[in-house]
């Protein structure tokens, strides 16, 4: 299946999946984060503010603050074609203008990416691999290739995200080490860094 015929599905997947449901589940895929060794030993995490269709992940950041860590969210250079994290002291955000139901943290101080040890992905849809189908634009792919990144990747989704099929994989597609849904907690076989 073509990548944007599959976009599309999962779309239409993802609308399925009322606010109420999407709430509780949410919470469920929150949790299980919150409980690996991953979570609990990561000092600075990148988490990123949900869509209107994805996993709400306010529970985290809370979580995160509440066990003294630092919490970065991305805030999307247009210009630049880029992700810049930022260290949050509030959930306190603001619309996005190029894109309807993205938004940005209001304020926020820069950090770099050697600080971060985990970060948060979403995405349409992942295979038990790790690869991810995005939203077509390439900033995570490119975020997460910069050498000075070294954090782990673990994508966010619902269990209906977790495809039975692989994926197309391109050369710049950069694969999660753990997948956490609502149901389970998948981890896949790459090594840490930003190597493939």
């Amino acid at each position: 299946m073509e990548k944007s015929e599959l976009r599309n599905q999962m779309r239409t997947v993802l609308a399925a999946i009322s606010a109420e449901e999407r709430h509780t589940r949410s919470l469920d895929v929150c949790h299980q984060l919150r409980d690996t060794p991953e979570f609990r030993q990561a000092e600075t995490i990148m988490l990123f503010l949900s869509m209107e269709q994805e996993v709400e992940t306010s529970t985290l950041v809370l979580q995160a603050w509440k066990e003294g860590k630092t919490v970065a969210l991305p805030r999307v250079r247009w210009a630049q074609r880029e992700i810049e994290p930022v260290a949050i002291k509030s959930l306190e955000t603001s619309p996005n203008p190029a894109v309807q139901g993205l938004r940005d943290p209001v304020g926020g101080t820069p950090i770099s990416l050697a600080r971060i040890d985990l970060v948060a992905v979403p995405g349409l849809a992942f295979d038990r691999r790790g690869y991810r189908l995005g939203r077509g634009k390439g900033f995570y792919d490119r975020f997460l290739s910069q050498k000075d990144f070294h954090g782990l990747r673990i994508a966010l989704c619902f269990q209906e995200q977790l495809l039975p099929e692989l994926l197309p994989v391109e050369r710049h597609d950069i694969p999660m080490h753990m997948i956490v849904t609502d149901k389970k907690i998948l981890r896949c076989n790459h090594p840490h860094g930003n190597s493939k």
